[in-house]
């Protein structure tokens, strides 16, 4: 009898070597999955969040190196397109509408490499990077998971960074099942998700 995959990764899963991973906490997500992993992306960013908002990542603006230089801000879904720009792949499975002011981003002009898709049961969240890190833990992308707000504003978040190859596939496989709409058939959910997997009126 031939297994469907979704059966064969719940049943291997639990037994996977999981490989190095660090444990990232509280005010450590945004260096560590933000600044130092998705903004350096080359080649892919595929990213599963319960909530998706425009939230604010610092910059450096102003002057040279020392010199009237001041700090500011822009929203995530800036980085997005500038990666997109340069070849990024992107793509995010999100359970919900986007915020009010991610979705006036994205109507301005949505970058041709980013492609977001809808799963109201997903609750899952991780950022995999060129497929070769990864993030898989509590925090969304939103300012208060991933973000940069500082202690006693944000959430307490708890989550891993691995870049061990084998827990990365798994990962990715279960996205895919998501992402292609394999899992849509047996969903008992449709009263709340009308239209599968399409975002709604971008």
């Amino acid at each position: 009898m031939t297994r469907s995959l979704t059966e064969y990764e719940l049943e291997v899963l639990p037994t996977l070597p999981v490989g190095p991973c660090e444990l990232i906490v509280d005010g450590e997500h945004f260096a560590r999955v933000v600044k130092n992993g998705i903004a350096k992306a080359k080649v892919s960013l595929d990213i599963m969040t319960a909530d998706f908002k425009a939230m604010l990542v610092p910059t450096m603006r102003g002057g040279r190196k020392g010199r009237g230089r001041g700090r500011g801000a822009e929203s995530i879904v800036q980085v997005f397109r500038r990666l997109a720009e340069r070849g990024v792949e992107i793509r995010i499975l999100h359970a919900g509408t986007p915020s009010a002011a991610a979705l006036l981003e994205l109507k301005r002009e949505l970058p041709g490499n980013l492609v977001i898709r809808r799963c109201p049961r997903l609750h899952a969240k991780a950022v995999v990077i060129d497929a070769r890190a990864m993030y898989l833990g509590s925090a969304n992308l939103t300012g208060a998971g991933l973000g940069a707000k500082g202690d006693g504003k944000r959430n307490f978040e708890m989550g891993v960074w691995t870049e061990g190859a084998v827990m990365i596939e798994a990962v990715m496989g279960q996205f895919n099942l998501l992402w292609e709409g394999r899992q849509c058939g047996k969903c008992k959910r449709k009263d709340v998700c009308p239209v599968p997997l399409e975002e709604p009126e971008l």
